[in-house]
């Protein structure tokens, strides 16, 4: 079977153990004879040899041990069958699912129909921010939860201070009742009056002052949305003895719906994936080895991108009982095997990971990227690791990467028609609006107090990428592109026991030049 393209000489080099580097491959598939180039360098490639470089091609084009062409075919020591039908999210098949673990030796991905992608840098722009990785100064003192909220405050502040005439907190006690007010702060409380009204308080660098919220009033649906800890401003006119105002306006930081999109300058895709969850019984082995080899047909030739939202493997300790549905139970041999799988995507994707809350990282968020023995194991393909939360722009086109711990948070919180586990996009739309990824503090999302506030959305993305509910949701919220992108994990009995029932073995594939969305299924 002969070598079609980078893509192919990159599944070739990983069947037998290698990494390369992208101008290597370039190299080799532009030699006369592209078959005899690969063979003769893998035989004179040194014994510890890991990843195969430019000079190695260099190298062996100098010395003429490739001059000769070989009717060989490189493929003859692989196991290869002919392509499945390319599955689309209406197939409708049964899953198939297979609890073994990958071969430490990976096989070459199945199908012959390999389309060679551009990988032209100059078409190419991936740029990263807000990486907190290495940066980490929390120590967990009062004064660390002191200067992060204050952070959050000051940031997420100075986008409503504008929009009304804000006073501090000790200010407005000192104003005479009647007088109308606005203030800008943290919601440090809000709880029901006797009466049905809704009683909120916020907190500035000043102290704190109550607002009532008039249950007839139109925006009173309003306050079954705020979470502790947010950012939020309020207009209202203060009572006769100055001692609690009276809301008549309540604003959020928000998206402005004028908001418009950065769109790519060329038709290229990006596949957006989380929770793979490498290690777990329920780890869907053949719907990802079917994902990797369609990104090798011709139908995903224009996808050059993918990012995933953490949660890479099972991990170990994560909730009860989970070592009785561990198929792999040391923490590194799980990474090792997420290497081997991510070894059968195409070596000319460029690949972004950052950690979820399974994932051998500290639990709170910010969580840094993986420490450098853990990048080590995951090294196929030179894949970028970063924190969660980061945000990736790609060809002009940004996206807010986040595992998405909070949800469980939002959806808990919020009213069911307002977040739930079935559109799981529509509670991404409350971070948005709150433009804040985990904005209460001390619930079941575990924060680190740092100098800074890395959690906030300080610019609007073009899009948001979350996992973690292992539910596929999508939706546009003020043209920003929201995407859940579901699991590669089938039910496990925790789930079961939680009424999870998660959506399994589905890539959501986004159009850069145009953020329209395909799903494809490989389950």
């Amino acid at each position: 079977m002969p070598l079609e393209g980078q893509a192919r000489i990159v599944s070739e080099l990983a069947s037998r153990g290698y990494n390369a580097e992208r101008e290597a491959v370039t190299k080799l598939a532009s030699a006369p004879d592209p078959n005899a180039a690969l063979e003769s360098i893998v035989e004179t490639l040194p014994e510890d040899t890991l990843v195969v470089r430019a000079d190695h091609v260099e190298a062996a084009l100098a010395d003429g041990v490739v001059s000769t062409p070989s009717t060989t075919d490189a493929t003859d020591n692989t196991t290869s069958s002919a392509p499945e039908p390319d599955p689309s999210v209406s197939t409708g098949t049964s899953p198939t699912h297979s609890s073994g673990s990958v071969d430490r030796s990976p096989v070459e991905t199945k199908g012959s129909d390999t389309a060679a992608r551009s990988v032209d840098p100059a078409l190419r722009s991936l740029e990263i921010t807000g990486d907190m990785t290495g940066q980490s100064t929390g120590t967990g003192a009062y004064e660390d939860f002191v200067a992060v909220f204050r952070d959050r405050l000051e940031r997420l502040g100075s986008k409503l201070r504008g929009r009304v005439n804000h006073r501090p907190a000790t200010a407005i006690e000192d104003m005479p009742g009647g007088e109308e007010v606005a203030m800008v702060g943290l919601v440090n409380d809000v709880r029901s009056t006797a009466s049905g009204h809704w009683l909120v308080e916020l907190e500035d660098a000043t102290g704190t002052f109550p607002w009532l919220v008039m249950k007839d009033r139109e925006y009173a649906d309003l306050v079954e949305e705020l979470l502790c800890d947010e950012v939020l401003a309020m207009e209202g006119t203060l009572s006769g003895d100055s001692g609690i105002a009276f809301v008549d306006a309540m604003y959020f930081p928000d998206v402005p719906r004028t908001h418009q999109p950065s769109t790519a300058d060329r038709h290229v895709q990006a596949a957006l994936i989380s929770d793979v969850h490498v290690g777990s019984q329920e780890f869907m082995h053949d719907a990802w080895t079917a994902f990797a080899d369609w990104l090798h047909t011709e139908a995903a030739q224009h996808v050059e991108y993918l990012l995933i939202a953490g949660d890479m493997v099972e991990g170990v300790g994560v909730y009860p009982n989970q070592d009785e549905e561990l198929d792999i139970v040391d923490i590194y041999d799980q990474y090792e095997a997420f290497n081997e799988y991510l070894k059968l995507v195409p070596g000319d994707i460029e690949i972004v990971m950052i950690p979820g809350n399974h994932d051998a990282v500290r639990l709170a968020e910010p969580q840094p990227g993986f420490d450098e023995e853990l990048r080590e194991i995951m090294s196929a393909h030179d894949a970028q690791i970063v924190s969660n939360p980061s945000t990736v722009t790609l060809e002009g086109v940004s996206v807010l990467m986040y595992h998405g711990v909070s949800l469980d948070e939002v959806i808990a919180e919020l009213p069911e028609e307002k977040a739930s586990y079935d559109d799981p996009h529509k509670a991404m739309y409350h971070l948005l609006k709150k433009r804040h990824v985990a904005p209460q503090f001390g619930g079941h999302t575990r924060l680190a107090p740092e100098e800074r506030d890395y959690l906030t959305i300080d610019t609007v993305p073009d899009i948001f990428h979350t996992g973690h509910v292992h539910k596929l949701g999508f939706g546009k919220y003020h043209n920003v592109l929201a995407i859940n992108s579901g699991c590669w994990q089938a039910q496990t009995d925790f789930q079961k026991s939680v009424n999870i029932d998660p959506d399994s073995g589905y890539a959501p594939i986004v159009d850069l030049d145009t953020l329209d969305v395909t799903v494809q299924k490989f389950s």
